[in-house]
């Protein structure tokens, strides 16, 4: 996917602010269901915890789906959240190709955010966002599928 201008357009005006909470959502190039493979989405896991250790984000929850991420994340310290985006992109493509024996692109090149206000309640977008397998009929109860996570079930 080549980003054209209304790629552009969506992004004009916009900027990253640290300390705010982003609920993320990015898609595998093609919508290849990649993460079918478990070690492939081990590998796009450990990129996520990766972002954390590295102090450029605090992971409020996340799922990765067979051909999606839904991200609820923090910026913290000095990052730019196209920055993050693109350094989690960039190396989990890279694990995700080693781990599958594979060339090419993982992502596409865009993906949605949106910056959650001071007033909505974190809690309820982590719940929608980790309900996504139940609701997609991956699963019938959210703890039988094993690539989720979210701090207040920790």
């Amino acid at each position: 996917m080549v980003r054209g201008a209304g790629h552009r357009a969506l992004r004009k005006g916009r900027f990253s602010e640290p300390g705010r909470t982003y609920l993320v959502t990015t898609v595998t190039h093609a919508r290849r269901p990649l993460f079918l493979d478990l070690y492939a989405a081990r590998s796009a896991i450990a990129e996520l915890k990766r972002c954390q250790t590295e102090g450029e984000a605090e992971s409020l929850a996340w799922v990765l789906m067979p051909d999606h991420l839904h991200w609820l994340v923090t910026l913290t310290g000095r990052p730019q959240l196209g920055r993050l985006m693109q350094r989690f992109k960039s190396r989990s493509a890279i694990a995700i190709n080693r781990r599958l024996g594979r060339e090419g692109k993982v992502w596409q090149s865009a993906y949605h955010d949106h910056g959650l206000r001071r007033n909505e309640d974190l809690q309820a977008a982590a719940r929608y966002l980790v309900g996504n397998p139940l609701r997609a009929g991956l699963v019938e109860q959210i703890g039988d599928y094993p690539h989720w996570d979210a701090v207040w079930v920790r």
